[in-house]
């Protein structure tokens, strides 16, 4: 049985990582044309956008994974039925369900792998690539590694530390210099929050500059007049979809406990928990396909099919989660529900046949 488990594995794996290539091949550069029209601004030029591009290859291969597992599954599996060895298999003595199985545990093992490129990999290489997006395209604006990030404002200079969720920035120092250049006053703030319109510094420490000496005070609060807008700083912020499940869980936390509204962030959570699912399933789902409505039609039959229902489930999902975010309908129930229809649907097609 390990060689028959063995031999379904690989026509299943060979053939989801060539469609998965080919995809990343077509979405990549759909996304390099993208970025084309924004080629010269500033210091944004070709080799930064393919830099960019790239960066944001481990998120896009996260989502296109159950895509992939399923049009692969289909054409694996596909042409062993059309070649007659899944009825050899089976008429070696071998149950549909044994089948399933040893496709299954290929599934599983994609499942961690979305897991871990889509939880280690992707939130860093996303944050990296905005951020560095952001300073090319702003000659204001640069990143210095450890040392955080900075910006020219007027005749300030602004170093920031963190970009939390929720247009929030941790670890603020604002450098404030006179016409003769020479510093008048230094601010160091825990944190900066954007509400009714303007920044507001919180936990401040204040260090003003005279000729008599430093004095030093503390701030609970402060406005921060700014040309950093939010646009702006919001394309090196955190993004809900850019969060790992740890910093979402944790920034969740932090929202119920200041009575703030969680609901995106909660849905982003969810979604999050139940995408490495979603591509067991598809695999799941092309298992039924083969052995039920897709056993004798044609290799390009299975692409379209495989393509389209890909594609319905992604909307779908979609839709649930808009749809709850509208309505007020739990995050766990609209992020679970497609994946559950899809586990239903792909349970029916294949004892429907047998």
């Amino acid at each position: 049985m390990t060689i028959i488990d063995r031999y379904l594995a690989r026509s299943v794996v060979w053939s989801t990582f060539v469609t998965l290539l080919v995809l990343l091949t077509l979405f990549t550069f759909f996304a390099f044309m993208d970025e084309v029209s924004d080629i010269g601004k500033g210091d944004y030029g070709v080799w930064q956008a393919v830099i960019y591009v790239l960066l944001t290859t481990p998120k896009l291969t996260a989502q296109l994974f159950p895509v992939a597992a399923l049009i692969g599954s289909t054409l694996g599996l596909g042409m062993l039925a059309s070649n007659s060895e899944l009825v050899a298999i089976r008429a070696a003595g071998v149950s549909l369900w044994r089948i399933v199985w040893s496709v299954m545990k290929v599934g599983l093992v994609f499942v961690l792998l979305t897991l871990l490129i889509g939880e280690g990999l992707a939130p860093v290489a996303e944050e990296r690539a905005q951020a560095l997006r952001s300073v090319a395209k702003s000659s204001k604006l640069d990143l210095g590694g450890p040392t955080g990030f900075w910006a020219r404002d007027g005749r300030s200079f602004v170093n920031v530390r963190e970009f939390l969720p929720g247009e929030r920035l941790g670890g603020i120092t604002i450098y404030r210099f006179d016409d003769q250049h020479q510093l008048q006053r230094m601010l160091v703030a825990s944190t900066a929050e954007y509400r009714d319109g303007h920044w507001v510094l919180r936990d401040i420490v204040s260090n003003t500059l005279s000729w008599e000496g430093v004095s030093s005070r503390h701030i609970a609060s402060e406005p921060w007049e700014t040309r950093l807008s939010p646009d702006l700083l919001g394309v090196v912020t955190v993004k809900p979809n850019t969060l790992s499940i740890v910093g979402l869980y944790e920034y969740v936390e932090y929202l119920h406990e200041n009575g703030l509204d969680a609901a995106v962030y909660e849905q982003a959570l969810w979604g999050k928990l139940v995408a490495p699912l979603v591509t067991g399933v598809m695999v799941f789902l092309s298992l039924s396909f083969v052995f039920g409505p897709l056993r004798s039609v044609s290799i390009g039959h299975r692409i379209l099919v495989g393509t389209l229902v890909g594609i319905g489930f992604h909307l779908s999902n979609q839709m649930f989660g808009y749809l709850g975010l509208v309505v007020g309908i739990d995050p766990a129930l609209t992020a679970l529900l497609p994946l559950l229809l899809a586990l239903a649907l792909g349970i029916w097609l294949i004892r429907r046949v047998y």
